[in-house]
């Protein structure tokens, strides 16, 4: 079972395709920094934008059709940020098959109603 909560579920569609035929890692790791960005502005309770990604891996392959899940969960606390832990997973689209095909990180900064960082409070580690 993945770490974290989910956080976002989609199907992957035809243009979600790179040049051979598998599911872009771009769109992997977009559908995970959509997820991590939802968990960020709800636990940070405001403004959160990514600054950083990294840690990128890509363990699996997914067909269109697939249902990807992306779980989410804060890995460290710092003054004005957040870094959440992001795995996708693919379930095959007519059965209950499932396999990793990502995981990374993703650090975000909250900001407040002018923009600037704000103290990250009341969050804790997940």
């Amino acid at each position: 079972m993945p770490k974290g909560e989910l956080t976002i579920r989609v199907t992957a569609m035809p243009t979600d395709l790179n040049p051979y035929g598998g599911i872009f890692g771009g769109w992997l790791m977009s559908q995970m920094a959509l997820g991590a960005g939802s968990l960020a502005s709800r636990m940070g309770k405001g403004k959160a934008v990514v600054v950083s990604a990294g840690d990128f891996t890509f363990p699996g392959a997914m067909a269109v059709g697939d249902e990807l899940s992306v779980y989410c969960d804060i890995a460290a606390t710092g003054n004005t940020s957040l870094t959440i832990a992001a795995e996708a997973i693919a379930r095959t689209r007519n059965s209950e098959d499932e396999t990793k095909v990502a995981q990374g990180t993703f650090k975000f900064v909250l900001l407040d109603e002018n923009d600037r960082p704000r103290a990250v409070s009341g969050v804790a580690r997940g």
